[in-house]
């Protein structure tokens, strides 16, 4: 067992070590083995590749720029601040516009409600005055009775009661003796003379006072007046 252990061993020598004319060849084909270490540099081919492809991926970087400039996109970035402002512009054109329509209609309907209240005023004093102006009779009859006698009894109550009445609807009684003439409030039935007290002409005489609701004249007052000296 030990020789057959040692043949191949032997062998194995004789392959390696002894040369023979058969071992040559293989001995020839031990560069062929070598033929992966060629073959390296091939690994290295891509790297070469890569360096030439390098500037043609540079190329677009270069030129993507002022091809990004001439874009028509870029071109139209500066028009839409412009629009918007156009816009902002028209809305408050419109602003300005619905707010003038709205003081417009302000003022027309300020007008419209003082047109109303006066003549609502109006309507109020116009049959006041319609009611009162029969009754300015009534009340001169009784200015003539008190000048007669003093009133007594149940007339009394009556002529006071209705005084309180047409004064509290607004009817105001006026003309005295002594007040300067005016021809708005006055109506003179004659000149009586001259008085040398009086600087002006001058109610001497009251015939019928005077009424009025407000300031407008119920029934003016008719007087006797005196001029001065």
């Amino acid at each position: 067992m030990t020789e057959d252990n040692l043949n191949p061993k032997e062998g194995e020598l004789q392959e390696t070590a002894a040369p023979s004319p058969e071992g040559d060849q293989p001995e020839v084909a031990q560069p062929e083995v070598a033929e992966p270490e060629v073959a390296e540099p091939e690994v290295a081919e891509p790297q070469v590749a890569e360096t030439p492809e390098t500037p043609e991926a540079a190329e677009p970087q270069v030129t993507e720029p002022p091809e990004a400039a001439e874009t028509p996109e870029a071109a139209e970035t500066p028009e839409v601040p412009q629009a918007e402002a156009d816009e902002l512009a028209v809305t408050r054109m419109e602003l300005e516009e619905r707010t003038l329509d709205l003081q417009r209609l302000q003022a027309e309907f300020l007008n419209y409600k003082r047109r109303v209240e006066r003549d609502r005023e109006l309507l109020r004093e116009n049959a006041t005055y319609a009611v009162l102006a029969p009754i300015v009779e009534v009340l001169d009859t009784i200015d003539r009775a008190r000048e007669h006698e003093p009133l007594e009894g149940g007339f009394k109550a009556t002529a006071e009661q209705l005084e309180r009445v047409v004064s509290g609807l607004g009817l105001v009684k006026f003309g005295e003796v002594g007040d300067a003439f005016d021809p708005n409030i006055h109506e003179a039935l004659s000149h009586i003379g001259t008085d040398g007290e009086v600087e002006v002409t001058t109610c001497k005489v009251i015939a019928k006072a005077g009424y009025k609701i407000g300031d407008r004249v119920v029934r003016a007052a008719q007087v006797l007046v005196v001029d001065p000296a």
